[in-house]
């Protein structure tokens, strides 16, 4: 799954990258299936455990929280947490969350949020997405990663969101995850923004970066799905909803996926990566 995920990104033939995200979807669905075929392991996942935990977490974590206590990393002001909108019916505020997710994958916050900005100048709907053709979807979002894969997504699923859910959006992980485009870590974050409901982490790739750097996973994980399994089989399930957001800050402002700052963190001394990165510097 990784390597097509690198081989999508490398291409510049939209065909071979329609091709290729196609196999993306249907590896991340084979893998939904196999982690949410019971709905019981909705709540199993996260709660079994070897009881081991990372020594000094709690001590980790709120250096992190004190780094992040400004709240102005991009996510911050352009994330799906700021996409709902305050003065919109509960049906289309959750949709706008499902909608921002979806346009997020492989785009920096500030391209999905003008997107979004566009999207909602001509009344982001289930109704209007579906008057719209796919054409006019993919030049409104224009450039989002994968915008035409993605201007396609949004119009099937708009079209399942009205015809199986009344307008609004599913409420279970898996059902979210049988939407055309959507992953568990979008499933996860939409079940944790627009439900408010911790059913599992959403973990993107500052989050599985930075769980790694941390040593807050037992092995080093090799996907974002592992780290999410690592993790919520010792976090206790207060933090699920809130770890997302105040990592992917903490991963756009200091610790960095190229030359982090190592040296700012109060965690330099906590950390094994930092460990090493500051020997080398």
């Amino acid at each position: 799954l990784l390597d097509l995920h690198v081989m999508a990104a490398q291409s510049s033939d939209w065909d071979v990258v329609d091709e290729l995200v196609k196999g993306i979807t249907r590896a991340e669905k084979e893998i939904v299936e196999v982690l949410y075929e019971d709905e019981g392991s909705l709540e199993v996942c996260g709660q079994g455990g070897t009881g081991w935990k990372p020594e000094r977490w709690r001590e980790q974590f709120d250096n992190i929280i004190s780094m992040r206590r400004d709240r102005n990393a991009p996510v911050d002001a352009m994330g799906a947490e700021k996409q709902s909108g305050d003065d919109l019916p509960p049906k289309v505020s959750r949709m706008h969350v499902l909608v921002s997710l979806m346009l997020s994958s492989q785009t920096k916050d500030q391209v999905t949020d003008a997107a979004m900005t566009r999207l909602r100048e001509r009344g982001l709907t289930v109704d209007t997405l579906l008057s719209m053709e796919e054409r006019e979807i993919a030049d409104l979002i224009y450039p989002v990663g994968f915008w035409k894969r993605k201007a396609q997504y949004l119009k099937q699923t708009c079209q399942v969101l009205k015809h199986k859910y009344g307008g609004d959006i599913p409420k279970t992980v898996h059902e979210l995850c049988q939407l055309p485009g959507v992953g568990p870590k979008m499933a996860h974050l939409t079940m944790n923004i627009a439900w408010k409901e911790a059913s599992g982490i959403g973990v993107d790739t500052h989050v599985h970066r930075i769980s790694n750097r941390l040593g807050w996973v037992q092995t080093t994980t090799k996907t974002p799905e592992q780290t999410r399994v690592e993790l919520e089989s010792w976090l206790p399930r207060e933090y699920w909803i809130e770890i997302n957001l105040l990592l992917v800050g903490f991963g756009q402002q200091t610790c960095l996926p190229v030359a982090p700052k190592c040296h700012e963190c109060l965690n330099r001394s906590l950390c094994p990566f930092a460990g090493r990165n500051l020997k080398t510097t």
